[in-house]
């Protein structure tokens, strides 16, 4: 059987791509089990630091498999919550990876592609992207990614497209924070690469800890308590060698250990 997640890595970069362009890198219960155990497994990677997500073909992720989903139909309850929690185990293993995480966005993005890209740190768009939430012309409802997508677009703005189903295009994308930045088809990939570079100055420990910091502070109240626990963390990496390696690079007027000249950088093998 034809594999439909390839890994490929290059220095500390790994990508990853959706391999199943005759229908849109469509998920089926294959491919989000493939990408599930390709999560986790670069998760425990330490070599690894940045991951890209890719799609083969004119999409990186079409949304469901109308197959798969129409199958669904034919499941009893307990059969049905179980193929739906799969996806939510993919989708929560590609949010907690500790590695810097890229969308790599292009073509038609429907219901669980909008998921993919609302769960990687980062999302760069072609302007020839186009994005749907479409689960309730099928009679459904964003589901397994409505905790992805509604954080990062907002409970308002998720109110209004979970409902109304419309294609908005890439700028209104980036206008509700669904992506970062929008380039066109011929400048995704060295968008991909500027960010692939400032990435290499950053330590990576650190990058991991700041990602998690992020969630571990987001809705709580601003107290003496959350401060103590800050401060704790800081103080803790202060002392690391790392920090002690940044510090002194900084001083001394170096690179720190880590970082690669922009010259030697990663490049997309898009």
């Amino acid at each position: 059987m034809t594999a439909v997640v390839n890994v490929t890595r290059n220095r500390d970069v790994a990508f990853v791509t959706l391999q199943r362009p005759q229908v849109n890198n469509a998920l089926n219960e294959a491919l989000i089990e493939g990408l599930h155990t390709t999560f986790r497994s670069l998760s425990s990677d330490k070599s690894i630091s940045t991951v890209v997500l890719c799609g083969e073909g004119k999409s990186l992720c079409a949304g469901a498999d109308i197959n798969w989903m129409r199958e669904g139909a034919t499941y009893d309850m307990q059969e049905n919550i179980d193929d739906l929690m799969r996806l939510g185990r993919m989708l929560k293993a590609l949010d907690e990876m500790p590695q810097t995480t890229i969308a790599r966005v292009q073509g038609p993005i429907y219901g669980g592609g909008v998921g993919l890209v609302a769960a990687c740190d980062i999302a760069i768009a072609s302007s020839n992207a186009t994005f749907c939430l479409s689960e309730v012309r099928l009679g459904i409802v964003p589901g397994m990614i409505s905790p992805f997508v509604q954080r990062v677009i907002g409970q308002r703005m998720a109110r209004r497209y979970f409902q109304t189903a419309e294609i908005f295009d890439a700028q209104e994308a980036r206008r509700l924070g669904l992506v970062h930045e929008v380039a066109t088809p011929e400048e995704l990939d060295e968008h991909i690469n500027r960010v692939l570079r400032q990435l290499t100055s950053a330590a990576p420990r650190a990058r991991a800890i700041a990602k998690l910091t992020t969630s571990d502070v987001a809705g709580k109240p601003i107290d003496e308590s959350l401060l103590s626990e800050i401060a704790a963390l800081i103080a803790d990496l202060r002392g690391r060698s790392e920090a002690r390696e940044g510090l002194s690079a900084f001083l001394e007027k170096r690179k720190p250990s880590w970082a690669r000249d922009p010259a030697d950088s990663t490049d997309s093998q898009q």
